[in-house]
């Protein structure tokens, strides 16, 4: 469990911090640049739940998807190795199904789309897009993880990611329902 008790500790003053196993890295390791930009994508969703106001059902959702956020972070944080002393926290298939689930029952609510669509429209849904955005760059980061250290990192946690950008595109366009997307116009403005 996680013990809080000094906020500043002088260790990451030579450009390494530790990881999860409390092994020693650069700053510039990409597992923490992969559950930095996860803590970030679980800030914007702060932000949603905070300014966008969202609806009752979809803010208990947001809420889950934050939780399992840290899940993430944690997973990225903790290298994959056999037989570990201490059994680490791990994203699991049932967490991605969770995700397809919520996908498939508000994307059964929307139109079908024939076109891309601008990122914006209430305060919800522009900034569920800004999450869904935040979302793929921690996710293109798990995979640069992935291929730099290979097995050592859970490929289930970069799976996550890629769904949780995917539902995240689905509630913008739920919240936009009513108003409707607005959508790109190839060549518009030439």
């Amino acid at each position: 469990m996680v013990n809080l008790t000094r906020i500043y500790t002088k260790t990451g003053d030579d450009g390494t911090t530790a990881l999860g196993d409390m092994s020693r890295t650069s700053k510039n390791d990409p597992r923490l640049e992969a559950y930095a930009t996860v803590d970030e994508a679980n800030s914007q969703l702060g932000v949603v739940l905070s300014l966008g106001q969202p609806e009752p059902d979809i803010a208990v959702i947001l809420l889950r998807i934050q939780n399992d956020l840290f899940d993430v972070g944690a997973d990225l944080c903790v290298p994959v190795i056999d037989n570990p002393p201490v059994e680490p926290l791990r994203v699991t298939v049932g967490q991605v199904e969770a995700l397809e689930k919520e996908i498939d029952k508000y994307n059964a609510e929307l139109a079908s789309l024939r076109s891309f669509i601008l990122p914006g429209g209430n305060p919800t849904a522009a900034l569920l897009h800004v999450a869904r955005t935040i979302v793929r760059r921690a996710e293109r980061e798990s995979w640069a993880a992935i291929h730099a250290f290979g097995l050592g990192v859970n490929p289930l946690s970069a799976r996550y990611l890629n769904r949780l950008s995917d539902l995240l595109f689905v509630l913008a366009r739920y919240a936009n329902r009513h108003e409707g997307d607005q959508l790109w116009v190839p060549g518009a403005n030439r």
